[in-house]
């Protein structure tokens, strides 16, 4: 699970959602980067959002892998309605109750958006769809957004939605690795790929 390179929007603190961002240079580098350290694990497939900034992350591993990228716009990041465009500091300001409701785990429409479990709804099952396409002890990877990954490790875990802020943030272009043990998935990297840096995003 490959969380996309630096937009804009990242480094401004303001909340994505599935507003389209382009990649900023500096994430177009941070793409490159990653993509050489996971081309090592020879994946065998890659799903994306169809969202640009996910879109250009993937196209760096598909261009040294030779794999064609599959889009589901299932993996889009969670929308946010009205949150969308604003700051950290202005969502504080304006929506303060909500925000400190979703951080205490409660089942939250973010700006009138999406429920965290039903962006799992959506994400979690094409994730499956795509393992089940895979050889025996095949390699998928999964390029999607910090909220989408983190409710989709979730679900995948088994966690309970009120636990799924319990899995810290993804930084730009950092990945989770889960496998699947005798008892069902298991996290076995979280944030790899970078020494520990702030993460900046939506989901922070």
């Amino acid at each position: 699970m490959w969380r996309h390179g630096q937009t804009s929007w990242n480094v401004e603190r303001r909340f994505q959602g599935s507003t389209d961002v382009d990649l900023t240079e500096t994430g177009v580098a941070q793409a490159r980067r990653s993509a050489r350290l996971l081309a090592g694990l020879k994946p065998d497939a890659i799903v994306a959002s169809d969202l640009k900034r996910a879109v250009a992350t993937a196209a760096e591993l598909a261009g040294l892998t030779g794999l064609d990228v599959t889009h589901d716009e299932a993996l889009r990041e969670t929308y946010a309605g009205v949150w969308q465009g604003l700051t950290h500091d202005e969502i504080i300001a304006r929506y303060g109750d909500e925000y400190t409701a979703w951080k205490r785990g409660e089942p939250v429409r973010r700006g009138g958006g999406e429920l965290e479990t039903e962006v799992a709804d959506r994400a979690a099952p094409v994730v499956l769809r795509h393992v089940e396409k895979l050889p025996e002890d095949g390699t998928l990877v999964v390029v999607s957004h910090g909220g989408t990954i983190r409710t989709t490790i979730g679900r995948l875990l088994g966690l309970a939605p009120h636990n799924w802020e319990s899995l810290g943030g993804l930084t730009n272009c950092c990945w989770s690795v889960l496998g699947e043990g005798a008892r069902g998935w298991r996290l076995l990297e979280h944030n790899a790929g970078t020494l520990p840096e702030p993460v900046l995003g939506d989901d922070d």
